[in-house]
């Protein structure tokens, strides 16, 4: 068996989750002692099809397989077409329905890879409680519509969020960019200034600091004065930007996410060398940070040891 060669499609360089994706499984490939190379869709579906169909189709390099954060779909065509070449196939962070069905008829290793979103969801609740004991408005900046991941955190959410608690929701596109812009946009509204919000809430830590950049540098007045000192909380939490946020004071608390593309990296390489198949689903824990008997009521900032 020659040295193995692997695809990391991934959705946009402009996420930090998304570039520690990429770290993780650039680690695990010289762990691993196996070829990548990074593929960053701009957060595009379209464009994710096209480079992944270019790298299926390709008669000048022979892709051992594919590991796939989907910006859209799961993409059950390129799956087919990849699996039917003998290059396996690694979903990430979405749940989709042809995977027990590719794996009756291919060879190559085909898997999911996730953490739980609903849990996510759940934890960021458990958050909201512990910070809002008596409950309150929140703003909620949340992924877009049509990414699965934002509607399972959102199920996970409301599940754990009291009766006492009002929500709002803004929608991003999981870059600090869009965080800002939908937070400005929001501003621009008459009812912004109406609601009391004591705590803003993102479905992940970049869309977080877009939000409160907008709020300092557009709101004013008492709204200014009530939004820049709420509590915020986000998702992912890496160490170099979320954990480090929460430090700073920028984030109240977020939620621990691993970078899966790492471990997809090892699983893949693991069972192509000793021809099986891995288990169908596998789910990562997330965790909360600081721990949610750590938050203290309030909006009151806590730099966790």
């Amino acid at each position: 068996m020659g040295k193995l060669s692997f695809i990391v499609s991934l959705v946009d360089r402009n996420n930090d989750y998304q570039r520690a994706q990429a770290a993780a499984a650039e680690d695990a490939a010289r762990r691993c002692g196996v070829e990548i190379q990074i593929l960053f869709a701009a957060g595009d579906a379209v464009e994710q099809s096209q480079q992944l169909s270019a790298v299926i189709q390709s008669k000048t390099k022979k892709i051992s397989g594919i590991v796939l954060h989907p910006v859209g779909t799961g993409m059950q065509q390129l799956a087919n077409a990849a699996t039917a070449v003998g290059i396996g196939w690694v979903v990430m962070h979405k749940s989709v329905d042809y995977i027990a069905d590719l794996r009756r008829t291919s060879k190559a290793p085909v898997f999911v890879l996730s953490t739980d979103h609903v849990e996510e969801g759940r934890i960021q609740g458990k958050q909201i409680v512990a910070l809002l004991p008596d409950g309150g408005a929140v703003l909620g900046i949340l992924g877009p519509a049509t990414d699965s991941i934002a509607e399972q955190r959102m199920n996970g959410l409301k599940s754990a969020i009291p009766h006492n608690t009002k929500l709002l929701s803004i929608r991003g596109k999981w870059t600090e960019q869009s965080g800002y812009e939908a937070a400005a946009a929001w501003l621009r509204l008459s009812t912004s200034k109406q609601e009391p919000i004591a705590l803003v809430l993102s479905q992940n830590d970049l869309m977080a600091l877009g939000a409160r950049k907008a709020f300092t540098e557009i709101a004013t007045g008492d709204t200014k004065e009530r939004l820049t000192k709420a509590p915020f909380i986000g998702c992912d939490g890496l160490p170099d930007s979320g954990q480090l946020w929460v430090k700073q004071g920028s984030l109240t608390a977020t939620v621990l996410l691993p970078a899966l593309a790492g471990t997809a990296i090892e699983m893949l390489t693991s069972t192509i060398r000793n021809n099986a198949q891995p288990k169908e689903l596998t789910i990562i824990d997330a965790l909360s940070y600081p721990q949610i008997d750590r938050l203290v009521p309030l909006g009151t900032r806590f730099a966790p040891r």
